[in-house]
């Protein structure tokens, strides 16, 4: 695509706005930052609701708004796909996990694994796993970003300098509202995220709907129409038409294909309950009873945005001139659907509004990812590991601001790597990852009485270290003309996604180590107050930023309605 795509002024002055206000509300709530449990936790003072719309900006990543778009203009009915995968997932956090977690930790997932077990051990491993999925999930956002940007700004996927400075400059803004706002800054910034999201995406859905007479279908047949075929980036010609609509395009091509398909089914669905920046999430509500109502807004918002997202992927192959091949050519990849819409819909003034969007939903994401990677880090190796629970608090929190500019450094370099890859496909790595070491764990740890801490840490590192190297040796980093590094093969395992495999490796690996591992000391009487603990709330932890009282209602005069200022009724009312 050669010509110029909107103003980068507008797009540029729309999305300098965005950061203006969000920090200016990060600052004015970094200032009751006091403790640690406000930097980490917010001080549990967010009420379900808030905490759910919050949630919801946390998940909503790049990967659904510009990955899933993609995905859908291109592959039609198999990259909704991910859409129904990234949903369900959420019935596994409410159910077994979100209630639970709450009542059992403080700050980490480590505080869960390690409530009954021996500290030092699982907290490093539960440290490590969250660093690791953190930075799958960072490697998304960036991609993002630079995907981007490149759309914006017209700089060539082969300008790995340009790219590479926008995406520092992300990185940049990331660390300073960490930094500077900790968990309750992010966590607003993540609220006026996904209203901005829910709300954009709403008024290009009803805009794309409105030019087909609100007919879903003649949407859909008018995204047949116009792309019977394209030609990918590869220069293979790829049949689309009536496939669009039907199961099989992207993952039925041969059987290979569609275990791969199953393999990415089950790392999204069961991912969700491991994400470390989701699980942290938890611990910023007051109690368990708050988390479960955390759990349905955002599924409630989740959902909405996702039926929001079939109509713009489809809406993107109908209506972007070139259809599917435009945007699987565009710079970005197909990453850039849903800003391409915009410019066809609106003209540049939607394209800048829709694009800042993009950038708040990828730089409120990735502040949430660096703070929970660096309060891992802090809390369960410097706090407990290092210093064996001594540490003060506020040498903790020092620590992590410091790891939190470390992650953002490791960060921009990983994204730079991963520029071009479709987003939602980089995400469900990372959901790999956290289905894979972080969720038969704390499944085991909640409800198996047997369980200890060999079996803690071979599911830990034993699902890590799988699904680490079967990516490393997938086709998804190198051997395909789309891999991150396409001009290596050493791509030995056959599927994209290893959650086929490493998933039910690590239940078997936590089993065996509990089986042949010897029982922790005194386990029968933590397990005993952690059950306890985990069902009914006693014991722990509460808010340490009290909600402000209202004040007290005056009375009113019964005939005015007025309120009494100076106390009694009026010579009226009292007749």
């Amino acid at each position: 695509m050669s010509e110029k795509l909107g103003s980068p002024v507008i797009n540029i002055s729309v999305f300098a706005a965005f950061v203006l206000v969000t920090l200016v509300v990060v600052f004015r709530v970094s200032r009751s930052n006091k403790t640690a449990s406000d930097y980490y936790a917010a001080g549990r003072s967010f009420t379900g609701p808030q905490n759910g719309v919050a949630i919801a900006g946390d998940y909503l990543s790049a990967a659904s708004f510009l990955g899933i778009a993609g995905a859908i203009a291109v592959n039609g009915y198999d990259g909704f796909l991910y859409s129904i995968g990234f949903l369900v997932a959420w019935l596994v956090a409410l159910l077994l996990v979100a209630e639970l977690l709450r009542n059992t930790g403080k700050f980490t997932m480590g505080d869960v694994l390690s409530f009954r077990m021996r500290q030092r051990p699982v907290r490093a491993a539960a440290a490590t796993s969250t660093l690791v999925v953190s930075l799958f999930y960072l490697l998304a956002q960036m991609a993002g970003a630079g995907a981007l940007i490149a759309l914006l700004l017209q700089i060539p996927n082969s300008n790995t300098l340009g790219q590479g400075i926008v995406i520092a400059v992300v990185g940049l803004l990331m660390i300073v509202y960490v930094l500077v706002g900790g968990m309750k800054g992010t966590t607003w910034v993540q609220i006026i995220k996904a209203g901005l999201l829910l709300v954009g995406a709403a008024t290009l859905v009803t805009w794309v709907l409105g030019r087909h007479a609100f007919d879903l279908s003649a949407l859909l047949g008018e995204a047949v129409e116009k792309n019977p075929s394209m030609q990918t980036p590869t220069g293979a010609v790829k049949e689309l038409g009536d496939r669009l609509l039907i199961p099989g395009l992207q993952y039925g091509a041969s059987d290979l294909a569609k275990i791969d398909f199953l393999s990415l089914g089950l790392a999204l669905v069961l991912g969700t309950a491991g994400l470390p920046h989701i699980l942290m999430r938890f611990y910023t509500v007051p109690n368990a009873k708050e988390a479960r109502r955390s759990v349905v807004w955002a599924i409630w918002l989740i959902g909405v945005f996702y039926l929001f997202s079939l109509v713009l992927g489809y809406g993107a192959a109908a209506l972007v001139p070139g259809g599917a091949e435009r945007i699987a050519n565009a710079p970005g990849g197909t990453n850039s659907a849903a800003p391409l819409l915009a410019y066809q819909l609106g003209g540049e003034f939607m394209l800048g509004i829709i694009s800042a969007i993009a950038f708040a939903t990828i730089l409120a994401v990735v502040a949430g990812l660096t703070i929970t990677a660096s309060a891992s880090f802090a809390h369960d190796v410097y706090a407990n590991v290092i210093k064996r629970g001594t540490a003060a608090p506020d040498a903790e929190v020092r620590v992590a601001r410091r790891t939190a500019v470390l992650v953002g450094v490791v960060a921009v370099g990983a994204g730079i790597l991963a520029r071009n890859q479709n987003v939602a496909f980089l995400v469900a790595l990372a959901f790999a990852v956290a289905a894979s070491a972080n969720l038969p764990t704390l499944l085991y740890s909640l409800f198996w009485k047997r369980f200890n801490t060999m079996g803690a840490l071979f599911s830990i590192y034993g699902g890590l270290g799988i699904s680490v190297a079967l990516i490393l040796l997938s086709p998804a980093v190198s051997g395909r003309p789309t891999s991150m590094v396409p001009n290596l093969d050493f791509a030995v395992f056959p599927l994209a996604n290893p959650g086929l495999v490493s998933i039910p490796a690590s239940f078997l690996l936590g089993a065996i180590g509990t089986l042949f591992g010897r029982k922790d000391e005194g386990a029968d009487a933590r397990q005993a107050e952690m059950e306890v603990r985990a069902l009914t709330g006693a014991g722990s932890e509460k808010a340490t930023a009290p909600k402000t009282a209202p004040l007290p209602k005056l009375p009113t005069d019964p005939w005015t309605g007025r309120e009494v200022q100076q106390g009694g009724f009026t010579g009226a009312a009292r007749q």
